[in-house]
């Protein structure tokens, strides 16, 4: 890693622990910064904090003090989960303290260039996938996962050697807190509407994830979902070198074309051959062949990566079957686009889905035409009576109510028949009930295995 001084003796507070303001707080710790921690855990409770207070690290817990800001901080280091609105937060920009997130620490610290990727839907599958080809076509380096993707972009910046690569996916939330963040590609998967409670705007929404490409030059690629209007007008406003992909038409990127996708005149492989289903697997696999063609690896490793990839935990992601019934577990569905993308994928009239979540004060208007024809809906968390509206307008006949998504699966075991497909794609945020999408999850494979158990299926 860089060995930069800039923190060198500068009192820096890091608001938020979880796993990148622990990895945030033991790099600065390491470069020299005299660093305070504040969570809002209690110390008894927060084995994070006791480990940071054993490396001599300040550590407040249990509150936020407003009184914390007396003191002469440098900089905050922000948790991206933690909104502008709070009051620690806005107090620091009344005071001008710069306040940054921990992938900006990342970059500086990084001797290895990095391709980002943000979007609405699609990063975590195409940052994974960009990844997997990377890595295939690598000898003597490596591409490191990074970022939103569950891995502190800050330790693996560290871990990460001048000729690897930082495969990072980076959301809206991280972004916002970004100054020189700069990678040498970016990836814009596409645009909808999304997070509106934290950024208070689509137009604000769409500002944070175009910062990804703030400081790049026409040296720089920029990788753009060219299905988009809205991406092609913010394609004028970039130095960097744009490299459309599209499902739609050619381009001079990555297209799909009578059943094959092409990087520029060469095509790369039939659609068919994909390892994961979906015209939304077809964008995101475009947009890595693009990513993975750029980094200048060989075609055929492309190919060959693309055909064996099976996907990401937590994303359309296949458990298993019982008695002639699959289970699909597609807990990153966070929003109303991913269910509905999720739901397109299957046989509505022998479909059973689970769904609901944290309400944040949307309606479910638009997710009516893709409940039509589903068999069953079991609705959980607080925006069930809300999709209940939803299905019943879509003439769904049979509407369950559980507590949670583990609750939900020997309910919709019992509605469903041999051939029939159980999937949970909540459409909502999971922290009504769960710390975050993957408990949320793994609580509903771990039901599903227990189900297997009883029913004694022999898969």
């Amino acid at each position: 890693m860089r060995k930069i001084t800039t923190y060198k003796n500068k009192k820096i507070l890091v608001l938020g622990l979880a796993k990148s303001g622990v990895s945030a707080a033991k790099l600065l710790h390491d470069l020299g910064a005299l660093v305070t921690v504040n969570d809002g855990k209690p110390f008894e409770e927060n084995p994070e904090a006791q480990d940071l207070l054993t490396l001599g690290i300040k550590v407040i817990c249990g509150s936020h003090p407003i009184e914390l800001l007396d003191e002469d901080f440098f900089m905050m280091v922000k948790n991206p989960g933690i909104p502008y609105s709070h009051p620690l937060v806005k107090k620091a920009q009344e005071k001008e303290i710069p306040i940054i997130t921990e992938i900006e620490l990342a970059y500086q610290i990084s001797e290895a260039p990095m391709i980002a990727i943000t979007g609405t839907n699609g990063k975590t599958t195409t940052t994974t996938m960009i990844e997997h080809i990377l890595n295939a076509g690598m000898i003597d380096n490596k591409a490191h996962l990074a970022g939103n993707i569950g891995y502190p972009a800050s330790t693996v910046a560290k871990e990460a050697k001048k000729d690897d690569c930082l495969v990072m996916e980076v959301s809206s939330f991280q972004l916002m807190g970004v100054e020189q963040f700069h990678p040498k590609i970016a990836v814009l998967t596409n645009l909808y509407e999304a997070h509106l409670d934290y950024h208070g705007s689509r137009e604000a929404y769409v500002a944070a994830k175009w910062r990804i490409q703030q400081n790049m030059t026409s040296d720089d690629f920029l990788i753009l979902n060219w299905n988009q209007k809205e991406i092609r007008e913010l394609a004028k406003h970039t130095k960097a070198t744009v490299i459309p992909f599209s499902t739609q038409e050619a381009v001079e990127g990555a297209y799909l074309q009578e059943g094959v996708l092409y990087y520029k005149d060469s095509a790369i492989l039939p659609a068919n051959e994909l390892g994961v289903a979906g015209i939304h697997n077809v964008e995101n696999a475009l947009a890595s062949i693009a990513a993975a063609a750029l980094w200048g690896v060989d075609y055929q490793v492309i190919a060959d990566t693309l055909r064996s990839f099976a996907g990401v935990k937590h994303r359309t992601q296949y458990v298993g079957q019982i008695n002639g019934v699959s289970f699909y577990n597609d807990s990153k569905a966070t929003n109303i686009l991913a269910t509905q993308t999720a739901l397109n994928g299957f046989d509505p009239h022998k479909l059973i889905l689970l769904c609901g979540g944290l309400d944040r004060g949307n309606d479910f208007e638009s997710l009516i035409p893709s409940l039509e024809g589903v068999k069953a809906v079991v609705l959980f968390g607080q925006t069930k009576y809300k999709l209940e509206d939803a299905a019943k307008k879509a003439g769904v006949s049979t509407i369950r109510f559980v507590e949670n998504a583990e609750e939900a699966v020997p309910l919709a075991y019992e509605l469903s028949q041999k051939e029939d497909t159980i999937l949970l794609s909540p459409a909502n945020a999971s922290w009504d009930q769960y710390p975050n999408f993957e408990v949320r999850g793994d609580r509903y494979i771990a039901a599903v295995d227990q189900l297997k158990k009883e029913k004694r299926s022999p898969q």
